[in-house]
């Protein structure tokens, strides 16, 4: 079977997926349909082929960056080029190819302090491109529909500006999934969790269970630095006004001798995930970490594996111009619902982890997962047309 015939099979498949009511592996409340995500993920791990390109100097490329706040991008190159399953040699057998660069080692290497010149980034890439479509037969025959990229860095959207086909064409997994600039295409790219590895031969170790809903005293909790639009406005309103409101710039030395960030965390009800200067934030995943429900303060960002996962059921969205009915809305939120919504934050957790060698449904094969049901999507509307 060719592989454009494979994607086509896999979307006859998942469209007509078997229900299932419970799986001892998957919490179907957390899942728009857990049916046909159950069934994808199978196909994905019987039918997956990707091919990664050798090509690529180093450090942007094959030199992944496993710590501080872009690992994602670091873990999920680690991870892919050291894969056995799904890799191919054979790129003629592929139904994906993965341009392995880093945009934190893009920017680290050619951006120039202050210089507010994101081109030469993306020339950088751009020229790359070109150079494996001169190389290759596999770009030109999609113009790029069917090769992806990781990418954590805010600017990661912008690397892809100067080549039409790779910014319009190729999916992007993006932790700036900012639907109103024009880049991130919502149904064709993957949003990417931002998520803080601090110490990357242990990804897992700073992650500690939460409180008990009886023990969490405090209704919502931020503390962080005030940049972007959205910090400012919620300081405004909630910076020292109300005892139930624990809202903070950098989190004060008398606060946290009382009280660390993490326990803070793990006191609270709700975790308040405001955007900085885009529109992702690594508190999302540090709010699950700690069985805190999130509270996503972010207008135009689609949320992590929206393609499969109902953010509804375990975290809150409130638009920006709400911020000052922020506590009402919580208020607003039955007991009986919020208990549901933790327990789905709890049942989530498995989905956000980093694990040195990939354990199914984890972060790794998630991301990969939102890649290639995307690109089956495309598949079809490729076919409608």
């Amino acid at each position: 079977m060719s592989p454009d015939d494979a994607l086509k099979y896999a979307r006859r498949e998942i469209e007509n997926a078997p229900q299932i009511k419970e799986d001892p592996d998957l919490y179907s409340p957390l899942f728009k349909n857990v049916s046909a995500f159950k069934r994808s993920y199978e196909l994905m791990e019987r039918i997956l082929k990707v091919y990664i390109y050798r090509d690529g100097k180093r450090p942007i490329f094959h030199t992944p960056e496993l710590s501080g706040i872009y690992a994602s991008e670091g873990w999920f190159m680690k991870l892919m080029e050291e894969n056995r399953r799904f890799v191919t040699q054979e790129p003629q057998k592929a139904h994906l190819f993965y341009l392995p660069y880093s945009s934190r080692r893009l920017q680290t290497a050619l951006y120039v302090p202050d210089s507010h010149d994101l081109n030469p980034l993306s020339i950088y890439l751009r020229d790359y491109v070109n150079w494996i479509a001169g190389k290759y037969p596999f770009w030109n025959r999609t113009r790029g529909t069917d090769h992806f990229l990781v990418a954590c860095h805010d600017w990661g959207p912008y690397t892809t500006t100067a080549h039409e086909e790779l910014c319009k064409n190729t999916i992007k997994a993006l932790c700036n999934a900012d639907t109103s600039e024009g880049i991130f295409i919502k149904g064709r790219d993957v949003s990417l969790p931002e998520t803080i590895i601090r110490n990357p031969k242990k990804p897992l170790r700073y992650i500690g269970s939460g409180r008990l809903v009886s023990q969490r005293s405090i209704l919502a909790f931020f503390a962080g630095n005030i940049h972007g639009r959205v910090r400012p406005v919620l300081l405004k309103y909630w910076d020292g006004k109300d005892p139930d409101m624990h809202i903070y710039g950098p989190l004060p030395a008398r606060v946290s001798r009382r009280m660390t960030y993490i326990q803070h965390m793990k006191s609270s009800k709700y975790c308040i995930c405001p955007m900085g200067y885009e529109v992702n934030s690594p508190r999302i995943v540090e709010a699950i970490y700690y069985e805190c429900v999130p509270v996503i303060i972010a207008d135009n960002f689609v949320l992590p594996f929206e393609e499969v996962l109902d953010w509804s059921a375990f975290s809150v969205v409130v638009p920006e111009k709400d911020i000052p009915n922020l506590k009402s809305i919580l208020l607003g939120i039955p007991l009986r619902r919020y208990l549901k919504m933790h327990t789905c934050v709890k049942m989530l957790q498995k989905h956000f982890l980093w694990h040195p060698r990939p354990v199914k449904y984890d972060l790794f094969y998630m991301i990969l997962h939102s890649i290639w049901f995307n690109r089956i999507n495309q598949v079809q509307i490729e076919k409608e047309q």
